[in-house]
């Protein structure tokens, strides 16, 4: 029953919604427009801002619902493994050859599912450092890093792994934006691609 909430995680994480929205919208295919990641920063780069809405919180609800659906039916511990399954296979999706979007929104969800403070707290991390630096990797990485320590100060050390598991794909995904962030090149939020 194990490996089969990963399949299960897996299979709904790896959706391309952004992609399919983009194409759906006749805005063109997501990977050969701005940083070519499949996600909702990208989709903002096109200068629909509803799309970019949609595709935030479908990637955040995949995560979500793969966390609430294992725990229906699974428990805590399906719940943790559907709900990274579900990050993975947003970040490596099979049918787009395994390169798929940072996993931001869907981590956010995963987390809110998981446990709604240490979701909401992250979300605020990522806000607050967005409404700062106007760049998004940057609000990502931050919240990313910080959820770990989130989830052992709010009392919920079961959570660590997982929130670190997170954490450290998308500090991997981000590589490109951590170099640009470095050269003081990253683009800010709301730029066209």
């Amino acid at each position: 029953m194990i490996a089969l909430w990963a399949v299960f995680g897996y299979l709904l994480g790896s959706i391309p919604f952004g992609l399919v929205i983009a194409r759906a919208l006749g805005l063109g295919d997501l990977r050969k427009i701005g940083s070519g990641n499949i996600g909702a920063t990208n989709v903002l780069r096109t200068g629909n801002k509803p799309a970019a809405l949609a595709t935030l919180l479908l990637d955040s609800g995949k995560g979500a619902i793969a966390v609430l659906v294992a725990r229906h039916l699974g428990g805590e511990t399906a719940a943790m493994l559907a709900g990274g399954a579900a990050f993975l296979g947003h970040c490596f999706p099979a049918w787009l050859g395994f390169k798929g979007g940072k996993g931001v929104a869907t981590f956010l969800g995963t987390l809110i599912a998981l446990h709604w403070p240490l979701g909401l707290i992250a979300c605020a991390t990522w806000l607050l450092t967005a409404a700062v630096s106007r760049i998004s990797s940057l609000s990502a990485l931050l919240a990313a890093a910080l959820s770990p320590v989130f989830a052992w100060g709010l009392g919920r050390p079961d959570l660590i792994a997982v929130s670190l598991f997170m954490a450290v794909l998308i500090f991997v995904r981000h590589r490109p934006n951590i170099a640009r962030l470095r050269d003081g090149t990253e683009p800010r939020i709301g730029k066209k691609g």
